[in-house]
């Protein structure tokens, strides 16, 4: 006689897992499982997009003038999102342990440069209501240390490029600082007059050389030590010292101011958000906030 123990006379049994599937009912007659024969349902899973109104998004045009110009671009971050807050818009946040405010600003601005058109894309709740744009700028004035103001808010239209993207140059104007008038107007003239003008600068903690020349789409001196020069911001972006590194290396900038930023629309050159004629810098001279 076989000795066997009463376990290995049992099935084994274990607890099903949640995953799996439970045994289909056999349609009597059918060969097919009742199973089967139901269409499948599965419970939406929490991150499958659902049809939703379109949340609104709106383009504010700021100018950074005086002593702000020596906050850096993080910090005039975190200014924008207490001035937003205070101001009590309702602001969309990004999901996550760490909600921040869905914010997008445009091209950087170096610490220690003004502006006359900076630009911050804002995202606004769903189901909040239309934001009355036109009310913006007394709201937030309030909420806005000095020397940043808000110019103009308009309405962005869903599928909008960014700022990064639409931005193609920018016209500063830059001082140069130690240096003979006479001497700023034959450099700038024999930069204009070269083929190609080769600097070497940093690009992300290593050293490239390559042509700027194309990166000038114009430059010229308004008076004493001023130029106003537009420059590209794509494919390669020029900045200010760079430009001035171009024309003569010993040169250093003064006082930067940039006065715009410009997009392509259908081939014509256009500002992000422009303003009326009043309410734009004169194009031979820049009045500063102290």
């Amino acid at each position: 006689m076989t000795l066997r123990s009463r376990q290995a006379e049992q099935p084994e049994w274990r607890e099903p897992r949640a995953f799996e599937a439970a045994p289909a009912e056999q349609a009597p007659g059918t060969g097919r499982s009742r199973q089967a024969e139901q269409p499948e349902w599965r419970e939406p899973r929490a991150f499958e997009a659902r049809p939703a109104q379109q949340a609104q998004r709106c383009r504010v045009r700021f100018s950074k003038l005086g002593k702000i110009r020596f906050t850096s671009h993080r910090d005039v971050a975190r200014i924008w999102e207490r001035a937003l807050r205070r101001a009590e818009l309702p602001i969309a946040y990004t999901e996550g342990h760490s909600p921040r405010p869905k914010l997008s600003f445009g091209l950087a601005l170096s610490t220690g440069y003004e502006s006359y058109g900076e630009y911050l894309d804002v995202a606004l709740r769903e189901g909040s209501g239309e934001v009355e744009l036109d009310e913006l700028p007394r709201r937030l004035a309030p909420a806005l240390p000095e020397g940043i103001e808000v110019q103009a808010v308009v309405d962005l239209p869903a599928g909008t490029e960014s700022l990064q993207q639409a931005v193609t140059s920018c016209t500063w104007h830059i001082e140069v600082g130690a240096v003979l008038p006479a001497a700023v107007v034959h450099a700038t003239a024999a930069a204009l007059a070269a083929p190609e003008l080769v600097v070497t600068r940093q690009r992300k903690g290593r050293s490239v050389t390559d042509d700027v020349r194309p990166a000038i789409l114009s430059a010229e001196v308004l008076g004493g030590t001023t130029i106003r020069a537009e420059l590209a911001t794509q494919p390669r972006g020029l900045r200010p010292a760079e430009f001035l590194s171009a024309v003569d290396p010993t040169w250093r900038a003064g006082r930067v101011t940039r006065i715009n930023q410009w997009t392509q629309v259908g081939g014509a050159r256009r500002e992000v958000i422009g303003l009326p004629p009043a309410a734009t810098p004169p194009p031979h001279a820049v009045v500063r906030a102290s």
